[in-house]
């Protein structure tokens, strides 16, 4: 009986330690959708919110360290159930940083209400509904088990690349052509590159499930698309 009785807390543990890992998911992909929604609609009141929220993720976080930590010293887990403790602490670690990531991207968007409007702000929301689908369907794979569905994730890291590398070029082309415009872009730069990193953990999140399932990291390369490191944007009328 306190054999049953052990295995039945452990089992209660791990639960806990999966509902956890759900409910930090959930916030910050709700912290997502409304920075990315605060510079769509230049809405400083939800951007202010979304900053203030991230402090629930990163209790959520402490929270899980805390179970971890007592689990691995009642429990001494091995094989699938070490697995899936420690691949729960790595999946706080990286929805810490999303939630992070939104945090900042709605600190631009305060900064940026307080500016005109400019061209390129219509490349977020698309941008942002990339990487909202990969958190959301990341943190579905990983309550489900769901391999396929974690590498689709893994695989969509290259189109948000690409958005981010046109959107990139596109603003370094739009300062150029008015030095008003520096400002603004700036801050669009940033609060792009925020949800391109974003991305970058929903991909860590899916090869994280990947091991958590199959016992084995995933071999392949990751997709990545991110030209902004060699781009070169001549002004207008340069090398006549």
């Amino acid at each position: 009986m306190p054999m049953q009785h052990t295995a039945k807390t452990f089992d209660e543990e791990l639960k806990r330690l999966q509902s956890l890992i759900a409910r930090m998911g959930g916030l910050a992909e709700q912290q997502l959708a409304d920075a990315i929604q605060a510079v769509a609609d230049r809405d400083t009141e939800r951007a202010s919110a979304t900053v203030r929220g991230d402090q629930k993720v990163d209790d959520l976080e402490r929270e899980v360290d805390d179970l971890v930590v007592h689990i691995m010293a009642l429990r001494q887990p091995v094989a699938v159930d070490l697995r899936a403790i420690l691949s729960a602490l790595k999946i706080s670690a990286d929805l810490e940083r999303v939630a992070d990531y939104a945090a900042n991207v709605a600190k631009r968007a305060i900064a940026l209400n307080q500016l005109a409007p400019v061209r390129p702000v219509h490349a977020i929301p698309r941008m942002g509904q990339v990487v909202k689908e990969m958190i959301k369907d990341v943190l579905d794979a990983y309550v489900n088990g769901d391999v396929p569905r974690a590498v689709r994730v893994w695989s969509r890291d290259e189109e948000l690349d690409e958005m981010y590398s046109s959107l990139f070029r596109e603003l370094l082309t739009y300062m150029m052509e008015d030095a008003r415009n520096i400002t603004a872009s700036t801050h669009l730069l940033f609060i792009a590159k925020n949800i391109e990193r974003i991305g970058d953990h929903a991909t860590n999140i899916a090869e994280t499930i990947y091991f958590l399932v199959e016992g084995r990291p995933l071999r392949e390369a990751r997709p990545k698309h991110d030209e902004t490191s060699f781009t070169v944007v001549k002004p207008a009328g340069a090398g006549r």
